[in-house]
């Protein structure tokens, strides 16, 4: 059985966002080791608190990643 342990900040994704997440981690799995996967892969999603995140000398805030994914979306639709 394979483990992917994924880290998420809390509020940042849907619990539908959440399910596709693990969805796809699992595919990826399946895609890279095919005959060789295990009968199960588990992901474990764990939300952490937002100022649990640190990116060199600044904490991550919720307000920061939505910043970030406003940016991210914003050059998205330029391109």
């Amino acid at each position: 059985m394979s483990l992917i342990q994924v880290k998420l900040i809390r509020e940042t994704f849907t619990p539908t966002e959440k399910k596709e997440i693990a969805t796809k981690l699992t595919d990826a799995m399946v895609s890279i080791e095919e005959e060789n996967m295990p009968a199960a892969t588990r992901v474990d999603i764990e939300n952490i608190l937002s100022d649990e995140w640190d990116f060199g000398v600044s904490a991550m805030t919720i307000d920061a990643i939505r910043i970030l994914i406003a940016c991210e979306q914003k050059t998205l639709e330029e391109a």
